[in-house]
């Protein structure tokens, strides 16, 4: 099997961005053929959209916005391209409603199972759930692209789970990072040995001591990480006797990270939230917020792969907080530092003193009086707060502009 799935793989970067450059404005123009993506971008003009860098000046896209406009025109909002096709209808919690595809390879999780080797020969597993969500059409869909056949298992009924492992041979596992253990573990219960010699995971946090415990029992466990409505954004590959570093960005999206709540990229190594315009001409999401945070990690990685990292899934982005009874979000945090050049950035925090909620406002700036601030921070977050001012880069890079350290127990 060769070491890549295709070229574009290892593709350098004066071809990537001309690549881009071609195929970016073909997108933008996709994407203004669907009424209902066209009303969220507003006036753009395409030819102008030539670059990642290009894209901050569109507004970011939020799930918030996509299911808003499918319950005001139902059923896809106007969010399908005119003159496009779907085969399937899949449904996300709020609900929101997703389209898929048949054709090859549709949501590119073929490129990560080449990157774990799963190829002809291999019986996937596939454990995702293929019930209204699409997670399991989504692997299924990429272990036809890699020749290898599935075992449609689905969730659940872990006897016969590890009874049809056993019996037809599986060589590969498709599902969440812990459930794996579960059927495993069974087996040993059970008395069968299985054959797993590769597990591709997602959909929950692989935790380095899950990892090393399946690399104990002779399985490598690689991650990617995919949505329902963009397919794989990154994912994990095998390097000889080293652990993984990052995650590779797939060669059908490009990834910024942002403050969260605002369009705006972050200094390069921070954390922010992970937005994702796709390439996909079938359902062309432009700035589409994940919600999810994470970081770009420098240089490219040692399998030899080009495309820009990310460190993987670092929590969520939607950070909003209801203090003293009333909701702080992101937006406001970020429209507080909006309005002082000065300021690089600000963080609420929410506190208890006795049984009252506190909230404080930490702002990185070299001004030594919190009274300028106090007004804007009324003004912006609708509370009255405590405002403490800190050096500017003290504050930790973990990409919270809202932390509730309060305690529910």
């Amino acid at each position: 099997m060769s070491s890549y799935f295709d070229d574009l793989e290892t593709r350098s970067t004066d071809r990537r961005a001309a690549d881009l450059a071609r195929d970016l404005p073909a997108q933008i123009a996709r994407a203004q053929a669907a009424p209902g993506l066209a009303a969220l971008l507003g006036e753009v003009d395409p030819a102008a959209i030539t670059s990642a860098e290009a894209l901050v000046d569109l507004p970011v896209i939020r799930k918030s916005e996509l299911a808003a406009a499918q319950q005001a025109s139902p059923p896809l909002g106007g969010l399908i391209p005119a003159g496009g096709g779907y085969e399937h209808v899949f449904q996300s919690p709020g609900p929101i409603y997703e389209i898929g595809r048949t054709t090859p390879d549709w949501w590119r999780m073929g490129r990560f199972l080449h990157a774990l080797g799963i190829g002809p020969g291999d019986i996937v597993q596939n454990c995702f759930g293929y019930h209204l969500t699409p997670a399991g059409m989504i692997f299924e869909s990429g272990a036809r692209a890699v020749g290898a056949a599935v075992l449609p298992a689905g969730t659940g009924q872990t006897d016969l789970q590890v009874r049809a492992a056993a019996d037809i041979g599986c060589t590969a596992y498709a599902g969440t990072p812990d459930y794996l253990k579960v059927i495993l573990d069974r087996a040993e219960a059970m008395g069968e040995r299985l054959k797993f010699t590769r597990a591709a995971v997602g959909g929950g946090a692989l935790f380095p001591s899950l990892r090393a415990e399946y690399a104990d029992r002779g399985i490598t466990c690689l991650q990617s990480y995919a949505t329902a409505d963009l397919g794989n954004i990154a994912y994990e590959s095998a390097t000889e006797g080293a652990m993984p570093e990052g995650m590779i960005v797939d060669e059908g999206v490009i990834v910024e990270i942002v403050t969260p709540g605002t369009g705006t990229p972050v200094m390069p190594g921070q954390v922010g939230e992970v937005v994702v315009t796709t390439l996909n001409p079938d359902y062309p999401l432009i700035r589409f917020a994940t919600g999810d945070l994470s970081a770009i990690l420098p240089g490219s990685s040692p399998c030899g792969r080009t495309n820009m990292r990310i460190k993987g899934w670092m929590g969520r982005a939607d950070q909003t907080t209801k203090i003293k009874g009333m909701f702080v979000r992101p937006e406001q945090v970020a429209a507080l530092v909006a309005r002082h050049a000065e300021v690089a950035r600000a963080r609420v925090i929410a506190e208890r003193e006795g049984e009252m909620d506190l909230m404080i406002v930490q702002i990185e700036t070299r001004a030594a009086n919190p009274a300028l601030y106090e007004g804007s921070v009324l003004e912006t977050l609708k509370l009255r707060g405590r405002v403490e001012l800190v050096p500017p880069g003290s504050l930790p890079n973990d990409g919270k502009v809202i932390e509730d350290r309060r305690s529910y127990d």
